[in-house]
């Protein structure tokens, strides 16, 4: 059906989690349905998501799972689902008045777009924090920036449900990094829509976050996600020559911390990669 689907994966954030939902109702579109997945939390959030619902102008479904991660709780909404547009909020983010409206219009007028994202202004133990060139969103084709690093914020983006028709969902075997391991997927075959304007308060420094969390290896995870694209051969000879070369950087770097921290045998694995890689760049 024509409209929005906002999914909201939590774990553990009753505190935030009643910002996210608040930004959600006030938006000057409002969405078509609201999915809270609880991935397993042992606080109050299903209290919380109960009352905001009882009082909530836009429907509210609240979805308890056991603890799988975020990629699984994300998967969950995606599943649950009922409408044309899905946008995707992490508990812990919120987003300005006009962000579901301006996104929404943006897919309308570019229809050959099954993607977007949009700015963000970021924001460390409430102060702001101004972003590296790096880290600004792109437009269009972003497969090498999203080689690079995780180019395009969970909170930002509206995709039309066709979308994982093609690319598949997130990866569940992945507890951290799903995000840049499904844009890694996605960007190598479809451009990106940019709504440039900062859309999307991201919300950082807690120790919580599964950034925090996961942020000794996350390398490693990109490494494996880059390799298991190039084994599935879909890149163009360009992409694929992009891939290798990023996967190199990042096995030198990773092999090269491994041998520094006592783990030589860990370490050869990843420089053996990378000598793999540079071989395959043509």
């Amino acid at each position: 059906m024509t409209g929005v689907s906002v999914i909201i994966p939590t774990y553990n954030r009753e505190k935030l989690l009643h910002r996210a939902l608040a930004s959600v109702i006030k938006q000057s579109l409002s969405c078509d349905e609201i999915i809270v997945v609880d991935d397993g939390s042992v606080d109050g959030s299903r209290m919380l998501v109960s009352q905001i619902a009882a009082q909530s102008p836009v429907k509210v479904r609240y979805i308890y799972q056991e603890n799988k991660g975020p990629a699984a709780a994300r998967n969950r909404g995606i599943e649950e689902a009922q409408f044309e547009y899905l946008a995707f909020l992490d508990s812990d983010d919120h987003w300005q008045k006009k962000k579901l409206k301006l996104q929404v219009e943006a897919l309308k007028q570019n229809s050959g777009y099954l993607i977007s994202h949009t700015g963000e202004r970021w924001l460390r133990r409430g102060k702001h924090l101004n972003q590296k060139k790096k880290h600004l969103p792109k437009h269009g084709d972003i497969f090498e920036h999203c080689l690079q690093l995780c180019a395009v914020g969970m909170s930002t983006v509206m995709v039309k449900k066709t979308f994982f028709e093609h690319v598949g969902t997130f990866n569940e075997d992945l507890r951290c990094c799903e995000d840049y391991d499904l844009w890694l997927r996605s960007s190598c075959r479809f451009p990106f829509l940019l709504v440039d304007q900062p859309l999307t308060v991201k919300e950082g420094g807690r120790d919580d976050q599964v950034s925090f969390q996961y942020r000794v290896g996350m390398d490693k995870l990109r490494i494996m996600s880059i390799k298991e694209l190039l084994d599935t051969k879909i890149l163009s000879r360009e992409q694929a020559n992009q891939a290798c070369q990023e996967l190199r950087r990042k096995s030198i770097v990773y092999g090269r911390g491994c041998e520094k921290h006592g783990r030589a045998e860990e370490g050869k694995v990843y420089l053996d990669l990378a000598d793999w890689a540079e071989k395959k760049v043509e």
